[in-house]
């Protein structure tokens, strides 16, 4: 019964978060919001909204370990693994804006988290928490920073729209989708974080290490979804940004949320485990600004995937 908890949680987090960034972009089309800022901003966050979910509702339960679990993990996740395995099917280009603004961006974020989360660690603090200040903080950067975007992003030239193009979606339906994805979306959170913390317990395992794996990985499924698909379909910058656009958001948006909601104390999550977050900004840090070809080719893929093979190995051994 755990298990179908579990997996009965994660398709309906899968099928909320694909309602809602559908209804989402439809209620913007409809409105004649401009599609790039559509990408920015609906569909980059729609990719996140499991880990938003699952990291909100560990916050009001009380398993703050878990929420920051989540996060720590689907960026190491979306880093070494979709990245890894996108970069073996195919080598990734790294575009101007990934290079000048989304890396540089995915740095600073991982660089934030070590410094707010690891007081005690550093030597600045007498507990590892994110206190409900810094939430703050991280959510107004996060706003901050999405403005910036849009400001500095180009915008695509005006093109007319074909007479055979489909019609767009009625509003009433997207209203719809976006409740029923919002309803999808808390109640499979639960099940799912319900399942996980189940799993934790009878295999006497942290419910920190519960996270940093199997909730991360599952939460990440959109990321690697969307990323191998736009991948196939001969858009890999796509690929990359949905990653990079992730992994800002998941630091700066989710756990800006979830500790303005409540303070969220590390647990027993390590600063092994913070600083493999900084790790996977820096190889890509150092992917796109030491090495002329501007791509991640498919030796790095396999290297990523063999670090976090490692990590895992380094998990299961404690």
């Amino acid at each position: 019964m755990t298990i179908l908890y579990l997996v009965l949680g994660l398709v309906l987090i899968l099928g909320g978060a694909n309602f809602l960034t559908d209804g989402s972009a439809a209620v913007a089309k409809r409105f004649r919001v401009p599609e790039f800022i559509i990408g920015l901003t609906v569909i980059a966050v729609g990719t996140s909204t499991p880990e938003l979910v699952v990291s909100v509702l560990s916050a009001i339960a009380g398993k703050t370990d878990v929420a920051i679990g989540n996060v720590v993990g689907s960026n190491i996740f979306n880093v070494f693994v979709i990245v890894g395995i996108c970069a073996l099917i195919r080598p990734l280009p790294l575009t101007s804006g990934n290079i000048r603004r989304d890396i540089p961006f995915g740095m600073i974020g991982a660089l934030l988290l070590l410094f707010v989360a690891c007081d005690r660690m550093l030597g600045f603090g007498e507990a590892d928490r994110i206190g409900r200040a810094e939430g703050i903080g991280m959510f107004v950067l996060y706003i901050l920073l999405m403005w910036y975007t849009v400001r500095h992003t180009e915008r695509p030239a005006t093109e007319e729209h074909p007479s055979n193009e489909k019609p767009p979606m009625r509003l009433w339906l997207a209203i719809v989708m976006i409740v029923g994805g919002l309803g999808a979306l808390i109640g499979g959170g639960e099940l799912f974080l319900d399942g996980a913390t189940r799993i934790a317990r009878s295999l006497g395992v942290s419910e920190s290490v519960i996270a940093i794996t199997l909730v991360a990985g599952g939460t990440s499924l959109p990321e690697l979804a969307s990323s191998v698909v736009s991948l196939l379909k001969g858009r890999a910058e796509m690929a990359l940004g949905n990653v990079l656009g992730s992994n800002i958001a998941n630091i700066l948006l989710i756990l800006g949320l979830s500790a303005t909601i409540r303070p969220l104390s590390l647990g027993s999550i390590t600063i092994v485990d913070v600083s493999m977050v900084v790790l996977s900004a820096a190889v890509l840090f150092v992917a796109a600004f030491t090495f002329r070809r501007k791509a991640i080719d498919r030796t790095e893929g396999a290297i990523f995937l063999a670090i976090y093979i490692a990590y895992l190995a380094y998990l299961l051994s404690k």
